[in-house]
């Protein structure tokens, strides 16, 4: 099926027939506030490209890729973080960095998640925060990494039952690779526990499973 950038006119044909299928062009066009002329190119691309059918006498209803692009946001509005997070990489705020940067590369993430000894989220240390930290600096191996992660406070989180495109709109919001996902002990919103992780891969993986779907 051919894929073409779609102008704002042809993506409001689209919207008019998912509330108003069938429908004729007439009907399009006083929706639109347009001539029939005006929209027959428009029509003629939609439906070219499989978003829109036609029947004589009875008009525009959606086609197949109209059909098939709806089903994949229909599905990434249903799936949850919980459904695809993965296992949170953890430290205590007291490990050195040293032992951090181990971690960073035996766990092969981009980040590590700082708890106390009850799981509640401290806070994040990232490569690039390590990478300042030691450049030029060979004593800073062995200080703690409380003295350089981002506080839990201003940590971007999410929720295990917050939406797939909740989770990608923060990322792409905050410029990270990936957010602690968190439950909120005894409901108190300063108690983060820590339950896993979602990234830019587990995204990814996603949507390259809905989009080559049978």
């Amino acid at each position: 099926m051919v894929k073409i950038e779609l102008s704002n006119r042809q993506l409001e044909i689209i919207e008019i027939l998912k509330k108003h299928e069938p429908i004729t062009a007439e009907q399009i066009a006083e929706l639109l506030g347009v001539s029939r002329a005006t929209l027959r190119s428009d029509l003629a691309v939609l439906v070219m490209t499989g978003y829109l059918n036609a029947k004589p006498k009875v008009g525009y209803f959606l086609g197949t890729t109209a059909q098939s692009d709806g089903n994949i946001k229909n599905r990434l509005n249903e799936i949850k973080v919980k459904d695809i997070q993965g296992l949170p990489v953890v430290i205590q705020k007291t490990t050195t960095v040293q032992d951090a940067v181990v971690s960073l590369f035996i766990e092969n993430v981009g980040s590590l998640l700082v708890v106390d000894e009850d799981g509640l989220l401290e806070g994040i240390v990232s490569r690039k925060d390590l990478l300042k930290v030691t450049l030029g600096n060979a004593n800073a191996l062995t200080i703690p990494v409380d003295m350089v992660m981002t506080r839990h406070s201003k940590v971007v989180i999410i929720t295990p039952e917050e939406s797939l495109i909740e989770a990608a709109r923060k990322m792409i919001h905050t410029e990270v690779d990936g957010l602690p996902v968190v439950q909120f002990k005894d409901g108190d919103k300063e108690k983060k526990q820590v339950v896993g992780r979602i990234t830019k891969t587990n995204l990814t993986k996603v949507l390259l499973e809905l989009a080559t779907e049978a």
